[in-house]
């Protein structure tokens, strides 16, 4: 039976048993690879890996699970595509197609990613994007799920910092997974509209200027870099503009006793977190981190394997 092609854009088109399905089979296979159990269920299969930003944890994770799952990863460095440039988004799609099996891409622009999937008719895979994070997403609710439980609807999660990429995330995963979410961004940094008003319509949480407030009794408090790539110019003024919402020993003590500390890396140390705190005992970036290639083995798996998140655990 052929199954239409699937992609990972973002989580809002994950169904919630799809979402803990990918949560479950990431799971186990963590647990396989802790247990030395090899599981090459993509034998054969090629992924290819278009970046025109540069990662450590993207590429390191993408590429390992790759041969974890027994299958190849090319990386493809910007210079080696010029995708939109040198060559169409629609021709490198259509090129690929036709020799791999799994496209991913680490892009600037979100339409870059959406019309590389709309032209490719294999799997595309959001690797980040100006609008989106999924995949840093999935790896991060892994994560919460370790330390809390399978149940999510319970945690308050505070998300500190840029209403950027990480945060429009943030708020679809919190419209499927039922958690409450706070987010405190500096005025001028809210997220886009369209993720602000679906925050606000499905009464998903809140959005404030005060960082102490969304932390308030927190079971997770998030932040990220205050400058993206791409946004260098814009480093001095951001930094002045997002002093007050370094997470912080003061900040955390609004937090709930329980609470974790997350960042999704790389961070710029004593801006928005302090030594302190990414080094601490609430800390959990390097879970995070290591979350990212079993998260995204499970993503690919379902991409090429749809059946597998209805399979029976071994």
């Amino acid at each position: 039976m052929s199954h239409a092609k699937r992609d990972f854009l973002d989580l809002a088109s994950l169904t919630p048993a799809e979402l803990d399905g990918l949560l479950s089979l990431a799971a186990r296979l963590k647990a396989d690879l802790k247990s030395g159990i090899e599981h090459p269920l993509l034998h054969g299969k090629t992924l290819a890996m278009i970046f025109q930003k540069p990662s450590l944890r993207t590429r390191i994770t993408f590429e390992t699970g790759m041969a974890q799952l027994g299958g190849h990863a090319i990386y493809l460095a910007p210079a080696d595509i010029g995708i939109g440039e040198r060559e169409s988004v629609k021709d490198v799609a259509s090129n690929l197609s036709r020799i791999v099996d799994l496209i991913m891409i680490r892009t600037f622009t979100h339409n870059t990613c959406a019309e590389l999937a709309r032209a490719a008719t294999v799997p595309v895979i959001n690797g980040l994007t100006d609008l989106l994070h999924p995949c840093q997403l999935l790896a991060d609710l892994m994560t919460i799920q370790e330390r809390f439980g399978r149940d999510l609807k319970k945690l308050r999660v505070a998300f500190v910092g840029d209403g950027f990429n990480l945060a429009h995330s943030w708020i679809e995963a919190a419209a499927i997974a039922g958690f409450e979410l706070r987010l405190a961004c500096p005025k001028g940094y809210e997220p886009e509209k369209t993720f602000v008003d679906r925050l606000r319509r499905e009464e998903l949480g809140v959005l404030t200027s005060d960082p102490a407030a969304a932390v308030k009794d927190a079971d997770v408090v998030y932040t990220d870099t205050w400058t993206s790539m791409g946004q260098e110019k814009e480093a001095a003024r951001r930094r002045r503009d997002f002093k007050n919402f370094q997470v912080n020993a003061a900040l955390l003590k609004n937090a709930a006793r329980r609470a974790i500390v997350m960042h999704c890396l790389p961070a710029h140390r004593g801006e928005e977190i302090t030594d302190e705190v990414i080094d601490g005992p609430r800390s959990v970036v390097l879970d995070q981190a290591e979350n990212r290639l079993h998260a995204q083995k499970a993503v690919m798996l379902w991409l090429l394997r749809p059946g597998i998140l209805t399979m029976p655990p071994r």
